[in-house]
This record gives structure tokens, C-alpha cells and sequence, in this order.
């Protein structure tokens, strides 16, 4: 990390995860853990928690995010729900493009792209995933696939709008298989998307960009992933579960 330059995030992906009375007493749990924490933290949770994790957070230092938004405002898309419907209830953040939501529902570059413009449209901050399958890195072409996934996500998006989004780098190969990459192999795909960042615009923008690690980040190996000059952060799946867990991440990205 280097906090003279960029916000270090810590956000808890939940999945499909937690009762209302579930997410309720795990951000309870949370809270004193984590209240003088010098990093963002953000818990994005299923739609049907968002109003319970809300409730839940008042007052405190975590922030709500959900998991998905459509890129229409509205119409005849069943089963979706818009950006602006999640900024009504006070949702500031959002992640889209996830592994799970391009592997099994359909996500593309392109919709990734549309979602991301009616996110910050709308007002929301954008967690935007990108990462290669375990035969793109077994091909030695990780680094040509991250920065194509990162162009096309940002097309359209202006230098001052950059100030709403956050890539996480997340290699598919290790969203819940318990396999992470090494701190040094995370490290350098947030370098390539850093540069790709800095091709597009300019290096000031590609210092100012948050880019966190998503790939089965933990407990046990926050603190040396999180001391990679390139890591700002991550996007944690399981361990936010716990609040234990996710308490011992979010202190590492605060030191």
C-alpha cells in the first residue's frame, strides 16, 4: 500500500450469505473491532440484507455496498435491480463484474462496462473485478487479458470519474478454492492494471487508483499481501464472514 498516494479498502464480499438476523449481529460483532481502523471498510451483502446492514452500521465506519446493479434505470428486466434504486436506500457502494457473476450468469466486458456507467451515474463507488481463469495465466497471457477486461470496463469513464471506482484484481483460479496467489504474483498484476490505468489517462490517475487483491485473501495472509507496494486493499470473500477474521484483515491494511 501507499497511503501518501491512494485510500488502502477493505471490502467484505458476502455472497449469498447471512439472514437479515445473521448480517445483523455480524456487523454488531464488527463494529468495536474495527472502529479505529485507518482504512475503508465496506461489507457489500445480498439485496435482501441491504436494509438490515444500513440499520445495522449507523453511526459507524462501514460502509454498505451491494453485489450487483442493472445498467437500465428501470423496465422489464425481472429479478434486476438499478443503481438508483440502491443509492435511494443509502447504498454508496457496488461491485460489479465478479468471476461468479461473468462464470454462471452471463456477465460480459461489455455489460460489465454498462453497469459500471450507470453505477457512477447514479452515484454510486464501483468495486469493478477483473482477473484471469487458471488457463490464461497457465498461457502467459494474465497480463494482456487484465489490462483488455480494464480498458473495456473503462470506456467512457472520464479522469474525474476515476475518483469513483476501485478495481480489485482477482484471480479466478483462487475465488474460494483456498489457493492465493503469492503476494509477489498479486503485486504484479496490480502493477500491469496500474499501468494500464496510467496508458489510459495519465500517472497521476494510475497513483491515485485503489487496487485491491481478491483472491482468497485471509487472516493468516493479509498483512504480507497488503505490504505489496501495489495492494491497496482487498476484496474478501469467506473471511468477512467472521468478524474475527475480517477484524485481523482490516488491521493489517491499517497499519
Amino acid at each position: 500500500m501507499n497511503k501518501k498516494l491512494r485510500k488502502a479498502v477493505i471490502a467484505g464480499n458476502w455472497k449469498m450469505n447471512k439472514t437479515r438476523s445473521e448480517a445483523k449481529s455480524l456487523i454488531e460483532e464488527l463494529k468495536p473491532l474495527v472502529a479505529n481502523a485507518d482504512c475503508d471498510i465496506v461489507v457489500c451483502v445480498p439485496f435482501t440484507n441491504l436494509e438490515t446492514a444500513l440499520d445495522a452500521s449507523k453511526g459507524s465506519n462501514i460502509k454498505v455496498g451491494a453485489q450487483n446493479c442493472h445498467f437500465e434505470k428501470s423496465g422489464a428486466f425481472t429479478g434486476e435491480i438499478s443503481a438508483d434504486m440502491l443509492v435511494e436506500m443509502g447504498v454508496e457502494y457496488v461491485v460489479i463484474g465478479h468471476s461468479e457473476r461473468r462464470q454462471y450468469f452471463g456477465e460480459t466486458d461489455v455489460t460489465v462496462n454498462k453497469r459500471t456507467r450507470a453505477a457512477i451515474d447514479a452515484g454510486l463507488t464501483v468495486i469493478l473485478c477483473v482477473g484471469e481463469m487458471l488457463e490464461d495465466r497457465e498461457l502467459a497471457i494474465t497480463d494482456e487479458l487484465v489490462a483488455m477486461q480494464t480498458k473495456i470496463a473503462l470506456n467512457g469513464v472520464s479522469k474525474n470519474e476515476l475518483s469513483k471506482i476501485i478495481i480489485a484484481y482477482e484471480p479466478v483460479w483462487a475465488i474460494g478454492t483456498g489457493k492465493t496467489a503469492t503476494s509477489a504474483q498479486a503485486n504484479e498484476v496490480c502493477a500491469v492494471i496500474r499501468t494500464t490505468i496510467e496508458k489510459i489517462y495519465d500517472k497521476a490517475a494510475a497513483d491515485a487508483m485503489t487496487i485491491q487483491y481478491g483472491g482468497s485473501m485471509n487472516a493468516a495472509n493479509a498483512a504480507e499481501l497488503v505490504a505489496q507496494p501495489d495492494v491497496d486493499g482487498g476484496l474478501i470473500g469467506g473471511a468477512s464472514l467472521k468478524a474475527s477474521d475480517f477484524a485481523v484483515i482490516i488491521d493489517a491494511a491499517s497499519k
